[in-house]
């Protein structure tokens, strides 16, 4: 197992950070889908000793969830973007399939642990400002979600490349009148058989799992062979109303968890999700650097004791 990390801003004294703490591996947002958008990222990252290898977030993939004009100009793009990752050895694509909505908080203010800033979601409030338009049905989700996988996993097959769906955030339905497909454990596991390959995978973002309300070193066992990448983060609460929480201090057992991703055989990159923003911090909440270097050590503590013991 590896630890990666999101740097934001992405810029060297971040990069720099995150190889002294002892990350290997670095998630990049989506820069464009030619060779030549990526590679300069590639070489920077490589100059502080680490690589690239998850593509995730910002994704041209709006028109593909909701069956628009316009969709196959985006498969087009994202198969570029496929191929161009696998000519560089960037072997993990994580996307989602919410179309409408990214990930929906209500609060980034909410007081933590030391006064810590935290992140929440309350469906009152956000039910609260009314109805979004232009969503389809949970049965044209999925028969748009088949017609991506049947275009892009060849690609993705013949590049190297692995697909890592990421759940709904907050995993619920509907949500402001939108419907959503990912929200449940059944959901993963209808994805990876409508289209069986290595290349069809999960992203395991352990806090909706959470949210889901199940047993999350479990629901790794039951999903870990189509695991290809993780977020490692925990809530306080259930999907309808939750805030998210320090590493340490949420509910799941996360030595269970770290356990459970070595059982299954896990060989991949895990990255710390949206944290606490620490005193004096100020910056994209979630992604602030000191509440993630603090989560780093306390994974890398995880994963060592998980090794000695296992």
């Amino acid at each position: 197992m590896r630890i990666a990390l999101v740097a934001t801003p992405f810029t060297d004294h971040n990069l720099q950070l995150a190889s002294q703490i002892g990350v290997t591996d670095i998630v990049i947002r989506y820069p464009g889908c030619r060779i030549e958008d990526i590679e300069p990222l590639c070489q920077q990252v490589i100059r502080h000793g680490m690589k690239i290898s998850v593509v995730e977030g910002y994704l041209p993939i709006e028109k593909v969830v909701l069956g628009q004009d316009g969709y196959r100009a985006q498969l087009e793009k994202l198969a570029q973007l496929v191929r161009s990752m696998g000519a560089l050895g960037v072997g993990v694509l994580c996307y989602n399939w919410m179309g409408l909505t990214d990930w929906t908080r209500t609060s980034f203010g909410t007081p933590g642990r030391g006064g810590a800033l935290c992140s929440e979601f309350d469906l009152a409030q956000t039910e609260a400002l009314g109805p979004m338009e232009g969503g389809v049905s949970a049965a044209a989700l999925w028969e748009n979600l088949e017609r991506f996988l049947e275009y892009i996993l060849p690609v993705a097959e013949a590049s190297g490349v692995a697909l890592a769906m990421h759940p709904d955030d907050p995993p619920l339905s509907p949500l402001r009148g939108l419907e959503r497909i990912m929200i449940d454990a059944e959901a993963f596991e209808r994805l990876v058989d409508l289209a069986p390959s290595p290349a069809n995978g999960i992203c395991f973002c352990q806090g909706n799992f959470a949210a889901m309300g199940v047993d999350i070193p479990a629901t790794i066992r039951r999903l870990g062979p189509h695991i290809r990448f993780a977020h490692i983060r925990d809530v306080r609460g259930d999907r309808t109303r939750f805030v998210e929480t320090f590493h340490d201090e949420g509910p799941t057992d996360m030595f269970a968890a770290m356990r459970a991703y070595r059982a299954v055989g896990f060989a991949g990159v895990m990255r710390p999700d949206h944290v606490p923003v620490l005193a004096g911090e100020s910056g994209e909440s979630g992604y602030t650097m000191q509440g993630r270097l603090f989560a780093v050590g306390y994974m890398r503590g995880l994963i060592e004791a998980a090794e000695k013991v296992d």
